[in-house]
């Protein structure tokens, strides 16, 4: 890209160590592009120096007056910053150019205003112009202070800039003013940046180049007035940003693949074989699932593949297959997961198995000691384990495997790409398998995770009765608690979630404590269990097994269970506050209920009047178990994502103007693009390579 982007704002001729820079340094802007990116959040067209008598009553005015009357006197009842006494000011102006008077107001402004004020006898001032029983008045106006020699003699247009006022948003303190101050000092042949997208791109999808779009965006032509004009630059903006994101991707599925994959062939006896240990039939997109692994496996590249589907699909049945395939053909396996208890459920499901065709499985966590933690590791190294299941324990620096051939990654959603490939990249060439239970937008599908093959699960395995989900308000909650009651009459077990642990005055929200103390009294003759994340691991797990050997009718707890614990014989979930959640987190804590061959329930109980927006929103959950709709919605309501960081929860600090629900077209077109160039042109898809991963601070490193 243009070498002068990318110098530091600070070694710039006239540009000076400052407050203002360092604060800017210390938000990320720290070379001339990010300036550029910095966007302003509103336009005015700037008012020409007029006559008094010519102004618009309710328009913004500007004019020039010489101070004649002046009047300033505190005002008692308000004090700012320090407990100054505020000032109320009243000054009479007289038009330069006219023989007009009109009256300025200040209100509340500190004595630094009113004293910089009294010392001026010419002004420039700009505020609405107000008509007041026949007085022309502005109230608390902009102004500067004029020398006399310097104000024209007669009144014309401005030649100095297009008349346009830009509003930048604030950055870590620094106001619009300074950073529009910073920004005006930038030398004119900066602004000529260099063009690094094709011709043809910009043709075909009719957008303007780099540096129109700049200038329009910042106010430095006439068109920036154009609401249209400015619509066009943006859409270029957003188009680069989605450029420069699937590009990277592409670099980084690129990287992964140049490796040499173990090759792993699974016959069609040693698949029926792998079958035989799971007690059901598989499903059409299990068998699918299947098959598209078995290709990936055939491959001299790595399988980079995500399977998604609705919880209790049967993801992990395919992920058991996959390793059985890699076992066999002697290479280990790693299978990691976002919580212990995930881990622990794992183990106790697939370590049988895994034992009984002959393979050594260990459970790897962050609650064992420090000798059971070496032991595993040295076995791990020296390739005396097969089969291990984990949480984030498995990609610490201390892990090392003799011969991975394939990582297992469950609830992909819960981790970041980095720790996703720190994982792959303990092997040589390792296959990648990942899991979600939260389906993915397509949109969001692009660019979080559009380094992986999709396989999609969603049929569900026979016998399931399906889940019902019903809003409970106030009005209808003794109809729940019975419900409840019936439903453990009929030795079936109920989960109730709340949002927060304990009470908090600041937030409109039940606690499990309170919850807890209700249910205790209204279900005395039930067996009643707390659980949350600031327990220790021990005793999470024991409150886990307790639930699953129904020792326990009713766990309360907090959102820890949205994954990791599988108990058929539960049939009831609650919500507490469902307007807390967001909708893919109440899909997934629905899910946790008809996993057996009973059928499950949901409520969504609120303990107040919710607002009418909360209530359309969980009416979606009502309506439907699609969780592909359900993710659409969320998408909509909570925000992108970080795409290459390893928080993905809806922030949108990455992208500065490309936003996934507001542009999904122009994604969509970058995409169609990438996809030509690379059937069509490999040269471009090299150059744009080049430049984009160049840019090693926006985007990191591959």
């Amino acid at each position: 890209m243009n070498e002068e982007l990318q110098k530091q704002i600070i070694d710039l001729k006239n540009f000076r160590a400052s407050k203002s820079l360092t604060k800017l340094n210390q938000a990320g802007v720290e070379r001339v592009e990010d300036l550029f990116w910095i966007l302003p959040l509103h336009f005015q067209k700037t008012p020409e120096v007029s006559l008094f008598e010519s102004g618009n009553i309710n328009e913004l005015f500007m004019g020039i007056g010489k101070i004649i009357d002046f009047n300033s006197y505190p005002n008692r009842k308000v004090r700012g910053k320090g407990g100054t006494l505020l000032q109320n000011i009243t000054a009479t102006v007289k038009d330069f150019y006219s023989e007009s008077y009109m009256t300025l107001k200040w209100f509340n402004t500190y004595p630094s205003q009113a004293s910089k004020l009294q010392k001026a006898t010419f002004i420039q001032f700009e505020g609405v112009l107000q008509n007041f029983r026949g007085t022309l008045q502005v109230l608390n106006p902009k102004f500067d202070e004029l020398l006399e020699e310097t104000i024209p003699l007669e009144i014309g247009p401005s030649s100095e800039n297009p008349g346009i006022k830009i509003q930048y948003p604030t950055i870590n303190g620094v106001d619009s003013r300074n950073i529009q101050r910073i920004i005006s000092k930038l030398p004119s042949e900066i602004w000529d940046v260099e063009e690094y997208i094709p011709d043809k791109i910009l043709e075909e999808r009719k957008l303007l180049s780099l540096k129109a779009s700049l200038k329009v965006l910042h106010g430095l032509c006439p068109e920036a007035l154009s609401p249209e004009e400015r619509q066009k630059a943006k859409n270029r903006l957003v188009y680069e940003e989605f450029l420069r994101e699937q590009v990277k991707i592409l670099a980084r599925r690129n990287v992964v693949k140049e490796s040499n994959a173990p090759i792993i062939k699974i016959s069609k006896d040693s698949l029926s074989s792998y079958i035989s240990h799971f007690p059901y039939e598989l499903t059409i997109d299990q068998s699918q699932s299947i098959e598209d692994i078995k290709k990936d496996f055939t491959s001299t590249q790595p399988m980079m593949r995500m399977i998604q589907g609705d919880v209790g699909c049967g993801k992990t049945t395919v992920a058991a297959i996959a390793a059985m395939g890699v076992l066999e053909s002697g290479y280990q396996v790693a299978f990691m997961c976002p919580t212990e208890s995930l881990a622990l459920q794992h183990f106790e499901s697939l370590a049988q198995i895994m034992t009984s065709l002959g393979y050594k499985t260990e459970l790897l966590t962050g609650s064992l000691t420090p000798k059971e933690k070496l032991n595993i590791q040295e076995n791990l190294k020296n390739g005396s384990i097969d089969f291990i299941i984990g949480t984030h324990a498995l990609f610490q620096d201390s892990v090392n495997f003799k011969k991975l051939g394939l990582a297992i990654i469950d609830e992909q959603h819960k981790f970041g790409v980095d720790q996703r490939l720190k994982l792959v990249n303990k092997g040589t060439g390792t296959h990648c398998l990942t899991m979600t239970a939260t389906p993915i937008p397509r949109s969001l599908s692009l660019t979080q995770y559009g380094d992986l093959d999709l396989s999609i699960i969603k049929t569900m395995p026979l016998g399931r009765k399906g889940i019902k989900t019903r809003i409970v308000n106030p009005e209808n909650f003794e109809n729940f608690l019975t419900f409840v009651n019936t439903r453990i009459s009929m030795k079936e077990q109920v989960y109730i979630v709340v949002p927060a642990i304990t009470d908090n005055p600041d937030m409109d929200m039940v606690n499990l404590e309170s919850v807890h103390a209700k249910f205790l009294e209204i279900f005395p003759n039930h067996r009643i269990l707390a659980l949350h994340g600031q327990l220790n691991n021990e005793d999470k797990i024991d409150a886990f097994q307790k639930f699953t050997n129904h020792e326990v009718d009713i766990l309360i707890s907090t959102s820890v269970i949205e994954v990791g614990i599988n108990v058929p014989n539960s049939t009831v979930m609650a919500v507490m506050n469902p307007d807390r959640f967001g909708l893919s987190s109440l899909h997934q804590l629905r899910g946790r209920v008809g996993r057996g061959e009973k059928p499950g329930f949901c409520f969504l109980v609120n303990d107040k009047k919710i607002s009418k927006d909360s209530s359309s929103r969980l009416e979606i959950m009502e309506k439907t178990n699609d969780g592909f709709v359900i993710a659409e919605e969320d998408l909509k309501n909570r925000g992108q994502g970080n795409i290459f960081g390893k928080e993905q929860s809806g922030s949108e600090e990455f992208r500065k103007v490309a936003n996934i629900v507001e542009h999904q077209k122009v994604l969509f077109a970058v995409k169609e693009d990438i996809e030509k160039f690379k059937s069509e042109n490999t040269d471009i898809i090299e150059y744009l390579t080049k430049i984009v991963c160049e840019d090693q601070r926006v985007f990191s490193t591959i």
